[in-house]
Parts: C-alpha cells; sequence; structure tokens
C-alpha cells in the first residue's frame, strides 16, 4: 500500500508540472531553426507514445470495473490519469510544432524498427495488448482480472520503457527528452510494483 501511495504522488507530481512542460516545450521548439520536422524521433515518439498511451488509459478503466480491490483501482486510476495527461501533452506538442499527428510510415520507423512484422490483432508496437486480450479482460472479474490486468500492464510498461529509452536517445528537444526519460523511471518502478502485487496473487509476468 505504501508503494501505491508513493506512485500516486508521483502520478500527482506529473499532472502538476504538465503545463510547465508544455509551455517549456513551446520554448524549446517553438522556432523554425529548432522545431522538429514530421520525420524526426520527437514527432515519431509523440505520436507513437500517444497511441501507445491511450491503451493503457484503456485498459486501466476496464479493470477499475471488473474488481473491488482498492489498491488495483488505485493503481489502474493512476495509470490512466498520469497517461492521459502525457498524451495530452505529446498531441499538444506535435500542435505546436504543427506537425501532423499520424504518420505514412509504420510504428517505431523513427527508432528503426518500420521493418518489423506488422501488429495483430490490434497491438501496433512492442508491449500492447491485442484486440482480443482486451476482451477477455473485459469478461473477466475479481482475482481473475486483477492478474491478468497486472500481466498485460507489465507488457505495456516493457514496451513503453524501449519506446521512451529511443527517445532518451534520439530526440532533440531537451524537455522530450526529461519526460521520455521520467516515463522510464516511473514505469520501472510500476513494474516492480506490479510484480509484487501479482505475487500476492500467487501469479507472476508472463514474460
Amino acid at each position: 500500500m505504501r508503494l501505491v501511495g508513493w506512485v500516486a504522488g508521483a502520478a500527482a507530481a506529473v499532472l502538476v508540472a504538465a503545463g510547465a512542460i508544455t509551455y517549456a516545450v513551446a520554448e524549446d521548439g517553438g522556432t523554425s531553426a529548432s522545431t522538429p520536422g514530421a520525420e524526426s524521433a520527437d514527432a515519431g515518439f509523440a505520436r507513437d507514445m500517444a497511441v501507445h498511451h491511450q491503451q493503457a488509459v484503456e485498459m486501466s478503466y476496464i479493470v477499475r470495473d471488473r474488481t473491488k480491490n482498492e489498491e488495483v483501482r488505485r493503481l489502474a486510476y493512476d495509470i490512466a490519469q498520469t497517461q492521459a495527461n502525457q498524451r495530452g501533452m505529446l498531441l499538444g506538442w506535435l500542435d505546436l510544432w504543427g506537425l501532423p499527428k499520424v504518420s505514412a510510415h509504420p510504428p517505431m520507423t523513427w527508432m528503426g524498427m518500420g521493418d518489423m512484422p506488422a501488429g495483430k490483432d490490434g497491438a501496433l508496437m512492442p508491449g500492447m495488448a491485442t484486440n482480443t486480450e482486451l476482451k477477455k479482460l473485459q469478461g473477466l472479474s475479481g482475482k481473475q482480472a486483477e492478474v491478468f490486468f497486472l500481466q498485460l500492464m507489465t507488457d505495456h510498461h516493457k514496451g513503453g520503457i524501449h519506446m521512451a529509452e529511443g527517445c532518451v536517445a534520439k530526440c532533440t528537444v531537451g524537455v522530450e527528452k526529461k519526460l521520455a526519460q521520467g516515463m522510464v523511471d516511473a514505469q520501472q518502478s510500476e513494474i516492480q510494483l506490479m510484480a509484487d502485487m501479482l505475487k500476492e496473487r500467487g501469479a507472476q509476468a508472463r514474460s
């Protein structure tokens, strides 16, 4: 429970800082000389992570309706609020830069992974759940829903961390790199928390 409280505090800090970060990006990337291009890592990360985050928000709200366990519900709420806020920031930066929110190129192209096999059944990027898995989650309840959610979200976080680390290495806008590193740190902490929660339920991560 203390760990969940810590995660909640971290999420609140992210929300408080969001406005300042958005303005900083406008300042950091607001001139023609420094505004990222449509094919840049900065734009690619913003587009792809917005899609990745949207599914995490969806899964979090599904499990909140499928369990009465306060620890899982609180974690799901924290993830949903944090990632919905970050998604808004990512899309807002694309607006500030005057760049499209979609690309004709495959996901992860900016990371040099555009030639990976096309995502199947809705799993467009590494770590994302399939449509079949989301449907299964909607049909579970109680402990079964909790375990499956924690397993899906652990996979989701691992994929998100990989992408965020790519931005840390390749993005050029300073505050975007900082946000990406913050995602890495927060999601690694949540993975450990979810491992403990799975162990308490006699289960473990899928991979």
